[in-house]
């Protein structure tokens, strides 16, 4: 097996997305942690979406013969232990550390796979079929996101700090159906999560590749277009161009759009993670 990652700050201060990797070299992931809109920063000044990343990813490396599932609970149980810790506030959901997360375990006759929020798995076979496993829980919400983005857009506000002042409650509404009905899954201290999480394994036969990576990789697109079925292009674009071809071609499409108005979005760009596990070598 060859593994090759990739991981690319955005535009924000802090990385706030983590690899995994461990359970004797059959344990990966991608965890994307989500900026907290509270004012806390941690002693080196970190936000709550690095914080969450970099707990969630450690709490899986520590203890990778467990199921996935196991793993991803224990860490949502750190990861509120830490909020605690910290003072935050647990019933403000804008104010909690999350992280969305995709971990693949991989054995000679399965692959199993564990999955909350918008991080991604694709399947790749030797006979050049693509098979996206995973669903993007978070489009819905992305989509109500970029539609008062558009709004704004088209009041005349020009700048991303005035859409971003102006798309803000909208934030702030998704993060309050974070592991509710009708909302999404996400790592961030609710026990309710684990009613979120998809998880399952899949034969390992005839599979040649694995990309697994967080919306960071997911492409602009012009105001009305949902992100919720462009796995499979950037699935399909990442194996003819590379990952680091793939990214450096994608950031040149976002550096054409500075204040995210032809592509509407929340930030010029954001911070890139992915692992490509080729199964044939």
């Amino acid at each position: 097996m060859q593994v090759t990652t990739l991981t690319k700050q955005g535009v924000g201060k802090w990385n706030e997305d983590a690899l995994v990797r461990g359970g004797d070299g059959r344990l990966f992931g991608v965890i994307d942690g989500a900026t907290s809109l509270a004012a806390y920063r941690g002693p080196g000044g970190e936000t709550g979406g690095y914080l969450a990343a970099q707990l969630a990813a450690g709490a899986c490396e520590a203890q990778g013969d467990r199921s996935l599932l196991e793993l991803l609970t224990d860490a949502n149980a750190k990861l509120r232990s830490a909020m605690e810790g910290a003072g935050i506030a647990l019933d403000q959901p804008e104010a909690l550390w999350s992280a969305c997360a995709v971990l693949v375990r991989i054995s000679d006759k399965w692959i199993e796979y564990a999955q909350l929020g918008d991080c991604m798995l694709a399947v790749y076979y030797v006979d050049g079929t693509i098979r996206v496993v995973t669903h993007d829980q978070l489009a819905h919400v992305d989509d109500r996101s970029k539609a008062v983005w558009t709004a704004g857009i088209a009041a005349g506000l020009m700048t991303a700090e005035q859409l971003w002042a102006h798309v803000r409650p909208q934030i702030i509404a998704g993060r309050a159906i974070a592991n509710r009905p009708g909302g999404y899954g996400v790592l961030n201290g609710d026990p309710g999560f684990a009613d979120f999480v998809e998880f399952g394994r899949i034969s390992s036969s005839g599979v040649a590749a694995l990309l697994l990576f967080s919306d960071g990789l997911y492409i602009p697109k012009p105001a009305g277009e949902s992100d919720k079925d462009s796995a499979a292009d950037i699935a399909a674009r990442v194996r003819d161009m590379g990952l680091d071809s793939y990214a450096a071609w994608l950031t040149a499409l976002e550096e054409s759009d500075p204040d995210c108005t032809r592509y509407p979005r929340m930030k010029k760009s954001d911070d890139k993670t992915a692992i490509w596990l080729d199964l044939t070598v």
